[in-house]
């Protein structure tokens, strides 16, 4: 089926040379950062973890969300999610492979990573990260092939591919949930240390890889003719709507305990990411842009993803989705990861500042992502014309 991928207008060969190009560069500046080592990133030993992981939080999120469509259609049988489901598990095979080229960018060493393989520590939750992405990258790759070759054939999927659906929805869970105990596992940090970080990690998810889908599938609609269907997008709407109300109560739920309970550690945070905190006569406010950008966009987003005129109006949906995917990207990409280095145990502030190098290679990682995204679309769609035809 590969063959389909290699047939296109203009624009489409246009989009993969867009993309390829930043992906070059992104290798040029990857070998710099090899060469030279991590001393050319803005992170530092208070801020261990820059642009990389945050990155990858966000995506594996994204990954994630792929089960709210995985679920409704092979265990509530909702056929109007026949369509798009196939879209949700190649947007998992692509955010995985962006998750895991983030991971090798920030270990400096790549070679590091058989560490893991060599020298196995359950009591690592990076071991159970390792165990969890690597195998729902694997789930959906047999689950997405097997099932889009069964629809060209037009025959039903082979029995034994349900087995490895039903086993992603645990691991699609799983994956966010590994990636939250990461970060609530250490004490040191008081602003990931809770026990809602999980459920707040998965909300987001379930808001954000929804979101997505819906602002592809409005794309796909207007370049490949590709029509997921009303009823398929409304419900894919209504997800991305209570997800997003959860995320934020949740939210919410941290500002009262930072306050109301009257906790320093946490309240430090909070002020830094939205007020800016002040430290030794100087105000560091770096990410205040960022945290009120989460608010804005996601706020712009909910109204246009719940106003029925604006939701049923594709390019007012499409406005709404990306808003509020960005608006997430703010949340959990930024001002969680990086916040939550403020104030570092010591009770110093280091404000962290991406370099060039490391923004670059963060931007190759992400149009290598969306160029893989591109391929197994067209791939899909292709299938989709043909048995239509």
């Amino acid at each position: 089926m590969f063959e389909k991928a290699l047939k296109g207008n203009n624009y489409y060969w246009m989009w993969l040379a867009f993309l390829g190009a930043f992906m070059a560069i992104g290798a040029i500046c990857y070998v710099r950062q090899y060469l030279y080592g991590l001393g050319l990133t803005g992170m530092s030993r208070d801020v261990s973890w820059g642009l990389y992981i945050s990155n990858f939080t966000f995506l594996v999120g994204v990954a994630a969300g792929g089960v709210m469509l995985v679920l409704p259609y092979y265990i509530h049988n909702y056929k109007a999610f026949g369509k798009i489901t196939i879209l949700g598990e190649f947007l998992a095979i692509a955010s995985i492979l962006m998750c895991l080229m983030f991971i090798v960018a920030d270990l400096g060493q790549p070679l590091r990573m058989l560490n893991v393989v060599f020298f196995p520590t359950p009591n690592s939750m990076l071991f159970w990260d390792m165990i969890v992405l690597n195998g729902y990258l694997l789930l959906n790759i047999i689950c997405g092939w097997v099932i889009l070759t069964a629809e060209r054939k037009q025959v039903k999927p082979p029995k034994w591919v349900y087995f490895f659906v039903y086993i992603s929805i645990p691991f699609a869970i799983s994956i966010h949930t590994v990636t939250a105990m990461l970060y609530c596992g250490l004490p040191g940090r008081h602003f990931w240390l809770s026990a809602i970080i999980a459920p707040r990690f998965l909300a987001s998810a379930f808001a954000a890889g929804p979101a997505l889908i819906i602002l592809v599938s409005r794309i796909l609609k207007k370049v490949a003719n590709f029509d997921a269907g009303r009823e398929a997008t409304d419900k894919m709407v209504t997800i991305v709507i209570y997800a997003a109300i959860i995320n934020a109560f949740f939210l919410m739920l941290e500002f009262f305990v930072g306050f109301y309970s009257d906790i320093p550690g946490h309240q430090h945070t909070l002020l830094y990411l939205f007020t800016g905190l002040e430290h030794g006569g100087h105000v560091y406010n770096n990410l205040v842009p960022f945290s009120w950008g989460f608010v804005v966009l996601t706020t712009i987003g909910f109204a246009l993803l719940c106003i029925p005129y604006t939701r049923r109006n594709d390019l007012w949906l499409a406005v709404g989705s990306a808003s509020l995917f960005i608006g997430l990207w703010l949340d959990k990409g930024i001002g969680f990861v990086l916040g939550g280095f403020v104030p570092s145990p010591l009770e110093e502030i280091t404000e962290y500042y991406p370099t060039l190098n490391e923004i670059m290679i963060t931007i190759a990682v992400w149009a290598t992502g969306f160029f893989v995204l591109t391929i197994l679309y067209k791939v899909a769609v292709g299938v989709e014309h043909e048995v239509e035809a």
